[in-house]
């Protein structure tokens, strides 16, 4: 038990030391007091107008929840109608073969009735 103890304050130790040697850096200083600054401003709103931050969360979520709730109905419909053309598509290929054997009996009968008619004459 107090060997992962030990392991999880090794590596926040670790990460602190990391941060501490990073900050040598001019740049990385500069970056790091800029996003200090932008962050506590933008923390500083959310402490002093809290409904609003709330409303706002509050907003985002129904317009989360709604276009979920459309794309649901929108792939329920498109399963719906992907169950509904594999059902038909039996039929229609029945129908197909049909009409195909049909059209190939009249073209031979219209053939053979041009080769009778033809030799009569």
């Amino acid at each position: 038990m107090t060997r992962k103890n030990q392991f999880w304050k090794g590596i926040l130790l670790g990460a602190i030391a990391g941060g501490a040697l990073s900050l040598l850096d001019k740049d990385t200083r500069e970056a790091m007091k800029e996003n200090v600054i932008k962050t506590s401003g933008k923390v500083g709103y959310i402490i002093r107008h809290p409904d609003e931050v709330s409303e706002k969360v509050k907003e985002t979520a129904a317009k989360f929840k709604s276009t979920f709730e459309t794309v649901s109905e929108d792939i329920t419909f498109i399963t719906e109608k992907v169950e509904e053309l594999r059902e038909l598509t039996p039929q229609v290929t029945e129908m197909i073969k049909e009409t195909k054997e049909t059209f190939a009996v009249n073209a031979e009968d219209d053939l053979f009735d041009d080769v009778t008619v033809g030799k009569g004459e």
